[in-house]
């Protein structure tokens, strides 16, 4: 049947590069040789529609079985013969379509409508415009395409089972028209007050308390990482704040109406403007369920991108997930993915008189129970368990199924605790002491976080009861040919619920997820992420750069003033200077954390009266007394690997130059703080011009590079703290030496390389150190 009806006819998709249009593309291909596709793709800034089928598409492994039965030669013909793309925009009025894409559109017997905003934490103006407008959009170009032509032809929106919202019980194949239950809401007004709200919270983001809020949780995360890195991560904060705040009242207004969320109100808001739009023209509405990896088509267990399920699923194995909410004797709808493309072009198959609706739904036909999808889940990850950081098998927990207050409760109380302990590690002065802790509350934070964004999300949707009939989609079922179920599949009686989760479903999802799932082997292991990244930087064309400062020395401008002012004096005054120093070191801290520049504008001036020769004469012993034995020797083995490998080496410090001048020869070129001498030779204790700190660092990266002929892609950076972070952001490649609680937060979230070195051993462990009396 659908065959012969689809014969010669060609389909216009939306949303072609999504989940559901790749496996629909795929399926047309390969079970429907006579049929024509013209794909509907929005153009980048930088890429063309047409570049974007190539990229986001074609390159997909959901066309490798194609690849390998028809050779590659054969596939790219197919595609050049049988696949249009024409460059357009569901957001836009008309689509945005030009002349000859308009013509493609006119001679399009079918349009399926599958772009939409899925996520369930759409912000509310966006899901409006694409959920509730865009189908409408798509039937109205339509319609003005093929105003001249007698055949109105056919369109088949891609909507949702939950339009159903939060009732229990039957949900039938009817419009909601139809139902009870279901007030009459006016589209127009819904808009009008989604824009609105838009445009009135991009304004409350910009009201002095807000900013004053976001800059607060900045500094929390940059410290001094300087003015520029702060602004551009205030303003990404307030457009999260601006996002958070329409998801929320997207959310309210739904709930209020009897929908979980803002997703499925404007699909079914969007459902009803449709009808009552779509003037002459056939519509058949297809409202799939929870849409997981393929049973069959293009192979068993295929899926694009992460879904509903997969994040709890995963959560649920590596431990974070202790509870969910949920009907343990209730249904979970799950349709693969295959079976709703069946579901479609079985609907376009058969244009209705006037609108008919499709559930392609497995829960009235074939239920899968709540109780038994979450033992099926913990069976398997028994059997086939994650593996935690240190190589442990991770146990699952048993469900009890609590309310979602409860879940979400226990959820927040968890998160205080981590993120309490979190605080407390970044404040103590530590470094490396507690590197391991760091990493695993990290992980621990980021795992409880996205948890309690998924009991958020799907806890509504896991104690749904409504229960999907799907009396239409067997009358489909029952029109396909014998000779055409090996091609396509709609039936959700083809379901085997613990074979398809067992041995399809959940293997696939763990490997796309990349988890964990072998211990710790003591065989050879294979070549590291972290070896990798180290390898690299030592090949090609490169400028290394270097902070010096607890990443080459585990020393600091304290340590310096220190050990030189008491190498200047004798006995008890040594004492006296280093008590002083301990005295003070809150205030410094703080005014350092604050600020780097006014940090060390402020203690540089204690130098103010000091004769420059006598520090410069003491600079030698500076180096060999104290400088050496505080190095990092791997930090210096690295300066020295990339000089072999004929590396411009750069060291950019905050130190002055008489103190680190004997560390100079160690690099191409040293960038340190001069400080002026009145007419005596004496210290000022002022230093001119901007201090290389915070993005001014960046700046001389740059600078540097350039003036020796390398690209800022060929630099290197190496630096510890966040008041670098402007340096390693400009850098090429950036790597965090020992660094702080901030900057490797901030290296994990990057990838960036992680390294620790340890200090030479044998020299003593003193909060400040003594100078020699020269």
């Amino acid at each position: 049947m659908l065959e012969s009806a689809l014969n010669d006819k060609t389909i216009f998709l939306t949303g072609s590069t999504g989940f559901l249009g790749t496996a629909l593309v795929e399926t047309v291909l390969r079970a429907l040789p006579s049929t024509k596709l013209v794909l509907l793709i929005r153009p980048g800034r930088s890429i063309t529609a047409q570049a974007r089928a190539e990229k986001d598409l074609f390159r997909n492994n959901c066309f490798d079985r194609l690849r390998q039965e028809w050779g590659v030669e054969r596939f790219d013909e197919e595609v050049r013969r049988r696949v249009r793309i024409a460059a357009g925009d569901v957001g836009r009025d008309g689509l945005g379509l030009d002349e000859d894409d308009q013509q493609l559109l006119a001679g399009s017997d079918i349009v399926v409508h599958s772009a939409a905003t899925v996520s369930f934490d759409a912000m509310f103006d966006q899901a409006v415009e694409i959920n509730l407008l865009g189908p409408t959009r798509v039937m109205h170009a339509y319609q003005a395409a093929r105003a001249d032509l007698p055949d109105p032809g056919h369109f088949v929106s891609v909507s949702t089972a939950y339009v159903a919202g939060s009732r229990k019980g039957d949900a039938p194949e009817l419009s909601l028209r139809e139902q009870p239950h279901y007030p009459e809401i006016p589209w127009r007004l819904e808009v009008d007050a989604a824009r609105a709200q838009r445009t009135a919270t991009e304004a409350s983001s910009r009201e002095p308390d807000t900013l004053a809020s976001l800059r607060t949780i900045a500094m929390a995360e940059l410290g001094s990482a300087g003015v520029a890195l702060l602004s551009e991560k205030i303003e990404r904060l307030r457009a999260d704040w601006v996002k958070d705040e329409m998801v929320a009242k997207g959310r309210a207004r739904a709930q209020s109406l009897g929908w979980p969320d803002a997703y499925a109100m404007t699909k079914a808001l969007g459902e009803r403007l449709l009808e009552s739009e779509r003037g002459n023209v056939p519509l058949s509405i297809v409202r799939p369920s929870i849409i997981e990896s393929a049973l069959r088509d293009p192979y068993p267990g295929w899926i694009r991108g992460f879904r509903m399920a997969e994040p709890i699923i995963i959560s649920f194995a590596r431990g974070l997930l202790k509870d969910f909410p949920g009907v343990p004797e209730g249904v979970v709808d799950v349709i693969p993915v295959d079976l709703v493309v069946g579901a479609i072009l079985a609907a376009a198959a058969t244009p209705p008189q006037s609108t008919k609706y499709y559930h392609a739904a497995s829960g009235s036909l074939n239920p899968l129970k709540y109780r038994q999808l979450v033992a099926l889940i913990r069976r398997y990850f028994s059997d086939h368990p994650l593996y935690d950081e240190i190589g442990q098998a991770i146990a699952v927990p048993e469900w009890t199924y609590p309310a979602r207050g409860q879940v979400e409760t226990t959820l927040r109380r968890s998160q205080r605790i981590v993120d309490t302990s979190t605080k407390i590690i970044a404040k103590l002065p530590l470094r490396s002491n507690f590197v391991d802790y760091q990493d695993q509350l990290a992980e621990t934070q980021q795992g409880l976080e996205r948890a309690g964004s998924y009991v958020e999300l799907y806890g509504a949707y896991a104690e749904c009861e409504a229960i999907y009939l799907a009396d239409n989609l067997m009358e489909l079922a029952a029109r396909i040919g014998d000779d055409e179920h090996d091609r396509i599949a709609l039936d959700p009686h083809l379901i085997n619920w613990e074979s398809f989760v067992l041995e399809t479903h959940l293997p696939s999802v763990v490997e796309h997820a990349r988890a964990r799932t072998r211990p710790k082997s003591s065989a050879p292991k294979r070549t590291s992420r972290e070896d990798r990244l180290r390898a690299s930087l030592l090949t090609g064309h490169r400028l290394a750069a270097f902070d010096l400062e607890n990443t080459i020395l585990a020393a600091n401008v304290v340590d310096s003033f220190s050990w030189l002012a008491t190498a200047s004096v004798d006995g008890g005054h040594k004492l006296a200077i280093a008590a002083s120093l301990l005295a003070e070191a809150p205030q410094l801290l703080k005014l350092d954390n604050h600020d780097r520049s006014d940090f060390l504008r402020y203690f540089y001036r204690r130098y103010r009266g000091a004769e420059l020769e006598e520090l410069e004469r003491k600079a030698p012993e500076f180096l060999t007394g104290y400088l050496l034995r505080k190095s990092f020797p791997l930090g210096l083995a690295r300066v020295r690997a990339h000089r072999r490998a004929g590396h411009f080496t750069l060291c950019i410090t905050g130190a002055l130059s008489f103190a680190v001048a004997p560390m100079a020869p160690l690099f191409d070129q040293m960038l340190s703080l001069e400080m002026t001498t009145d007419a005596d030779g004496r210290l000022t204790g002022e230093v001119p011009g901007a201090l290389p700190i915070g993005e001014a660092r960046g700046d001389v990266l740059r600078k540097v590079a350039k003036a020796n002929g390398y690209a800022i892609e060929e630099t290197v950076a190496y630096a510890d703290s966040t008041s670098d972070l402007p340096m390693l952001e400009a850098a090429g490649a950036a790597v965090a030496v020992n660094p702080d609680t901030k900057l490797r937060q901030l290296a994990r979230r990057r990838g960036w390389l992680i390294e620790e070195w340890s200090r030479s051993k044998g020299y003593g462990n003193l909060f400040l150190p003594i100078g020699r009396t020269l």
